[in-house]
């Protein structure tokens, strides 16, 4: 990016709706057999929390109901599992058990297809018609693993509440989506952010991005939203600049009263809040520091174009 760039900043809270690649295993449970024993077939076939099964014999694993399918098919006798793990592709056995309770077959396993956040809208280049937010990748609350994409959108919210953070437990900003009509699509879930296309204005400020080198220790301001779905801006203070880890590239901490008392600090939800200095963007709050509410990391905003830029890339040329 050699000529400035001008950006939308936005400091609004979105509502993330994400549909993932396979049905992923969240949790398990023993069915009793009838001989008064209790059987796992997913565990007895080494499937693990976190797995993202993908085919159950012929059928494609979806959704949910797809795997009810696909053990309805086997009726009893063994199937092939196709599943991932940490990336890889992987494939095992799997014998289902009737669960005469429940009057149904089943592998032992809670499964989802979707998960849901809430997050903060950074920026749009209403230009390229792209959006970026969040700063690091949306994760399943369950496994703690990068949600893998199958497709996802992004939708208006509310600030509905807040816990305030403490030493060892983040606070966090409870949302409540005020719309189904979708913002914009999620085309990456990537490690230092959320982008994607948006198909209607969103309100923000017209302000110019800094390059990554002129970003310096000191005085800036974060705009975030604590409440409905106003942004204010509040003061903080950029204690050091690094380039080497490409997503901890600033830590700063929270100066200003009115925050650090609705807050403590930066909350789960923030991330994606714009971070201005000398009246230019020049990156977005990621992360907090677990054992300090008060301090945390943020990622240059030139990251976040760049990545933004790449969408709108593969929309051209597709």
């Amino acid at each position: 990016i050699s000529e400035r760039t001008q950006v939308t900043v936005c400091g609004t809270p979105f509502g993330v709706k994400m549909f993932s690649e396979g049905a992923l295993i969240v949790g398990f449970s023993d069915i009793d057999s009838p001989g008064g024993s209790t059987v796992n077939p997913a565990k007895a076939a080494g499937l693990r929390l976190g797995d993202r099964v993908i085919r159950i014999g012929q059928t494609r694993t979806e959704n949910n109901d797809a795997v009810k399918e696909a053990l309805e098919a086997a009726r009893g006798s063994a199937a092939e599992v196709i599943y991932v793990r940490s990336g890889e592709q992987r494939s095992t056995t799997l014998t289902p058990v009737w669960d005469a309770a429940a009057a149904q077959w089943r592998a032992g396993m809670w499964v989802r297809d979707s998960s849901a956040g809430v997050g903060t809208l950074t920026f749009v280049d209403a230009q390229a018609g792209v959006f970026a937010g969040l700063g690091h990748p949306i994760s399943d609350s369950d496994t703690g693993e990068q949600v893998a994409l199958r497709s996802g959108e992004i939708v208006a919210c509310q600030i509905v509440g807040c816990t305030g953070g403490t030493a060892g437990s983040p606070g966090e900003l409870k949302g409540k989506f005020i719309s189904d009509h979708a913002l914009g699509r999620i085309c990456i879930n990537g490690e230092n952010g959320v982008y994607g296309t948006v198909s209607t204005a969103i309100a923000g400020q017209q302000t110019e991005l800094a390059f990554a080198q002129e970003v310096l220790p000191g005085a800036a301001e974060i705009l975030t939203t604590t409440s409905g779905e106003t942004p204010r801006s509040y003061r903080v203070y950029i204690e050091k600049v690094n380039d080497a880890d490409p997503r901890r590239n600033m830590v700063l901490r929270v100066t200003d009263p009115a925050l650090l008392a609705q807050t403590g600090g930066i909350v789960q939800g923030m991330s994606g809040s714009p971070i201005l200095q000398n009246g230019r963007l020049v990156g977005a709050v990621t992360h907090v520091l677990v054992n300090d509410p008060t301090r945390g990391y943020g990622i240059f905003a030139q990251t976040m174009l760049e990545q933004a830029h790449s969408v709108s890339g593969t929309d051209a040329a597709a």
